[in-house]
């Protein structure tokens, strides 16, 4: 198999209007010993047909005409990768890739995406360096889908709708399990999987409970697993309270520290309820575990609650501190550590997010601020990166579904010792830390070496 990367050029008169004809530089043609003047068939994501070759003087290029540019969504500029299989006569472009996004915002013509506008203009054009095509699209596009997909590129500095072909790779974002569990979204899924061979990464939620339950499977991960329980009866809870002093209840479908209420059990009896609140966590106390659990009971209704024992994190100046892993998959379909930051918890609260007034660190800055005890910072760093491939791989083995990256949420103690807090299969990518335009994320990088590992290109 040859491998090259082209840049589109499209022709608006002459020989290639009318016809599937693609011309490639004299080079390459020669190279390659592709038959010159006789078809092929070329492929572009789902779409398939055949194409005459011809050939050109400019190298590094590939001249098609408007009519079939048109067909395949492809605009002048366009950067691409080429590979043609001999013993199929068959040159295969892309990666395509297209990208689930939850909605499209119709009144923001300049932030389409609203707040991951950026990102995926971003991500746009390190597809263009790689010579990849990224299209966007959402749950709404799919409500008629027939055999492609109506979509939205960014090129020539402004956001232009069109029609593509089924993609190679479909990277779901979606924000909503309401949007990933409609019928048109699932159906979607199903049919592009079992039709055409497209890969679909980060296809579901992570539900909390159960991804405790499915790693609590595998022996090698328990330890980094703080004992948990969904919550389904006040047994559960008072068996909870009188083992450890302070327990965290935490909604299973739960994000950005919303709903988070921790018990601390008092030497007295009772227990103190702290409720995460953007201004701050509101106390209130009870006379006993009992009483809190009777308070609960018309959340309980509504929303599953996840029990687990509380641990002593190390802190700085006070303040709580957790760790967020991205783990993806790389340019082999390996796991492997992108990035690890420290979230340090705003004044008074017990919740590390952005939304709740917490601040980004280094990973490294954060730990030299820690006080822990028989740990050195290069151990307790290594031991974090264990951990995230650890889970991931453990995510991975006993949990269905296809995930290209993770976030993961970890707390390390005052010993040194990392837990395991949560796995985000969808981690923000408005994080507000400031873009540079003129570099690419590693993580946008790493996102597309994956997709090209999975198309084959």
């Amino acid at each position: 198999m040859f491998k090259t990367k082209v840049t589109v050029h499209l022709q608006h008169t002459g020989m290639l209007q009318g016809d599937n004809i693609i011309m490639l530089s004299e080079t390459l043609v020669k190279k390659w010993k592709l038959p010159a003047n006789q078809s092929v068939t070329f492929r572009f994501g789902a779409y398939s047909t055949r194409a005459i070759i011809g050939t050109h003087s400019r190298p590094r290029t590939i001249r098609i005409g408007t009519a079939f540019a048109e067909d395949l969504g492809l605009t002048n500029g366009a950067s691409l990768r080429l590979t043609y299989k001999p013993g199929t006569n068959t040159i295969t472009a892309g990666p395509l890739i297209g990208v689930l996004m939850s909605r499209r915002y119709s009144s923001m013509p300049d932030k389409p995406f609203g707040s991951t506008t950026t990102y995926c203009k971003e991500l746009t054009e390190a597809s263009r360096q790689n010579g990849a095509f990224v299209y966007f699209f959402t749950p709404e596009q799919l409500e008629h889908f027939d055999t492609s997909v109506s979509g939205w590129i960014y090129t020539g500095g402004r956001w232009v709708q069109g029609r593509f072909p089924v993609p190679d790779v479909v990277y779901n974002r979606l924000t909503s399990r309401k949007l990933e569990n409609k019928t048109s979204v699932q159906q979607f899924f199903k049919e592009v999987k079992s039709k055409h061979g497209t890969s679909i990464f980060n296809e579901r939620y992570l539900d909390k409970t159960d991804v405790f339950a499915a790693l609590k499977q595998d022996a090698a991960l328990k330890h980094y697993l703080p004992e948990s329980y969904l919550l389904k009866s006040f047994a559960t809870m008072k068996s909870m309270c009188e083992k450890y002093k302070v327990v965290f209840l935490k909604p299973i479908r739960g994000s950005l520290g919303k709903g988070i209420i921790r018990v601390t059990r008092q030497e007295g009896g009772g227990v103190v309820a702290h409720y995460s609140a953007s201004s701050g966590s509101i106390r209130k106390t009870f006379a006993s575990s009992a009483k809190l659990f009777s308070s609960l009971a018309g959340k309980l209704k509504s929303q599953r609650y996840q029990i687990q024992q509380g641990i002593q994190l190390a802190s700085v100046g006070g303040r709580p501190v957790d760790f967020r892993a991205l783990v993806q998959k790389d340019e082999n379909g390996k796991w492997s550590v992108t990035s690890i930051v420290a979230r340090i918890a705003g004044n008074n609260q017990f919740v590390s997010n952005l939304a709740r007034g917490g601040t980004i660190s280094s990973a490294p800055a954060a730990i030299a601020r820690m006080k822990l005890n028989g740990v050195t910072r290069n151990k307790a760093l290594a031991n974090l990166r264990k951990a995230s491939l650890d889970i991931a791989e453990g995510i991975e083995e006993n949990m269905e579904g296809h995930f290209g990256e993770l976030g993961v949420d970890l707390g390390m103690d005052t010993r040194g010792r990392v837990w395991l807090i949560e796995v985000n299969s969808k981690p923000s990518k408005n994080d507000n830390t400031q873009l540079d335009e003129n570099k690419t994320r590693p993580s946008v990088k790493q996102l597309l070496l994956y997709a090209r590992y999975l198309s084959g290109l």
